[in-house]
């Protein structure tokens, strides 16, 4: 049996029965001892959390949990080090910043990234320009710019010598089945259908698989939603001017451009559009793509060079019903969606990875069963609402701005003038921009 970095069972003292899962039940107390072959199916190896899915937001929970006490399994579908490639560069909020510091991150990943002391919110050719400075907020800064790969690799580093996690990667979760007292959790091992099968006991089985999560679609909880008329086309570009550290969101009738100033003068840029223009932009000629940039911008930032290719992805609002049923908890994408305008996606989920974590750490202090229901709602309670609040607010901006109704625009025009002049606004707005309106982890405290 192969195993990525750490082996898939760990020895532990104590035998375990391998036993037929739909029959005998294996208490989440029995030690693992050697796996040994049954039909095909390794004896069960027993955890008390179970994380399914490896992105950034999977292994910030489980960077969390690394000296929590509690015996953690870490599953993805693909290889480890699958992420570090990645390009795509996300807004990173003063809170998600001070809980990557509280993990002791920081350190390693601020030198690679860009920070803004800028926002700047226009809408199309109205003078209504609204800048907004650190001292609206008073703070030095008001946000990040970090690419996938580098935030990957810092918490890979911190988990490369964890001896409560072990790695299932690559493994595809097949099957879960609830009892009472645990999880049981059948994986594919390795990459094709035909690879052995391994089967997981877990006091607590984490979803972190994505909008599509099918962990969430067996457990039965319903989500709430819709998709918009509108897909996004990511690029990133090199300015001839310098971009000046500056975080720019354009509001367009046609949807919001955001542009996230990247180190060495490069740019990710977010175009969002209605389906057909999206498309346009994304499958256009490179020359007529940098000319409606150069367009939108004004000149501003002179000549524009791509660097990379586009993606196109689609735009949803999605909210789970229920974060948590008994043995189950939901977080990222796998719980919510919202509209990408204002950069709050990933930052969300990063919050639930610390809202959990505080959960079931002090739980575990206090020798609760991490994975019972009156345990796992302290963490719906919350985040689902904090959650809708963020969702609705981006809902609100785009439906909003991509708007060509006369009134509205007078209204919408006039609230820009207003923030410009009224400080309170603008505090108010950063409050809730830069993730410090709300419950605060306390690993964010620190």
């Amino acid at each position: 049996m192969k195993a990525d970095n750490l082996n898939f069972c760990k020895a532990q003292s104590g035998n375990l029965m391998a036993g037929d899962m739909a029959g005998d039940q294996v208490s989440m107390g029995e030690g693992v001892g050697e796996a040994n072959r049954r039909g095909g199916v390794e004896a069960p190896c027993s955890y008390d959390v179970a994380i399914a899915g490896s992105g950034i937001v999977g292994l910030t929970l489980a960077c969390m949990l690394k000296n929590s006490g509690l015996r953690i399994a870490l599953i993805d579908a693909k290889p480890k080090t699958a992420g570090l490639s990645q390009r795509r560069a996300y807004a990173i909020t003063l809170l998600s910043g001070r809980i990557f510091k509280g993990l002791g991150l920081w350190d390693q990943i601020l030198p690679q990234i860009a920070t803004f002391r800028q926002i700047r919110l226009a809408d199309e050719h109205s003078s209504a320009v609204v800048n907004l400075q650190p001292a609206d907020l008073g703070t030095e800064v008001l946000g990040y710019v970090g690419e996938h790969g580098i935030l990957v690799k810092a918490l890979l580093d911190a988990l490369e010598a964890a001896e409560n996690i072990t790695w299932f990667c690559p493994a595809t979760v097949e099957q879960v089945r609830y009892q009472p007292d645990a999880a049981e959790v059948t994986l594919s091992l390795g990459e094709s259908p035909d690879q052995p099968k391994q089967q997981i006991r877990t006091r607590l089985l984490v979803a972190a698989d994505g909008s599509r999560s099918s962990i969430r679609q067996w457990a039965g909880i319903a989500t709430q939603g819709w998709q918009y008329w509108q897909s996004c086309v990511t690029a990133v570009i090199r300015p001839e001017r310098p971009h000046g550290n500056i975080a720019r969101e354009h509001f367009w009738t046609s949807g919001p451009f955001a542009t996230l100033p990247l180190p060495d003068n490069r740019c990710q840029i977010v175009l969002t559009a209605p389906h057909t223009e999206a498309k346009h932009w994304l499958e256009v000629d490179e020359a007529s793509f940098l000319a409606e940039l150069e367009r939108r911008y004004g000149g501003q930032l002179g000549k524009l060079e791509l660097v990379g290719k586009r993606a196109l992805f689609p735009v949803q609002l999605m909210q789970s019903r229920r974060y948590v049923q008994s043995r189950l908890a939901l977080i990222g994408d796998a719980a919510h969606c919202c509209h990408p305008v204002g950069g709050q996606g990933l930052n969300l989920g990063i919050r639930d990875a610390a809202a959990l974590a505080q959960v079931l750490q002090t739980a575990h202090q206090q020798g609760e069963d991490v994975g019972e229901l009156r345990v796992l709602k302290r963490y719906e309670r919350w985040r689902q609402l904090e959650n809708l609040v963020i969702l609705g607010f981006t809902d609100l901006l785009d439906r909003c701005f991509s708007n060509q109704w006369w009134p509205l625009v007078a209204l919408r025009r006039s609230g820009l003038r207003l923030m410009r002049r009224v400080r309170p606004l603008k505090f108010l707005a950063l409050r809730l921009m830069t993730g410090l309106l709300g419950r605060q982890p306390e690993l964010a405290q620190r």
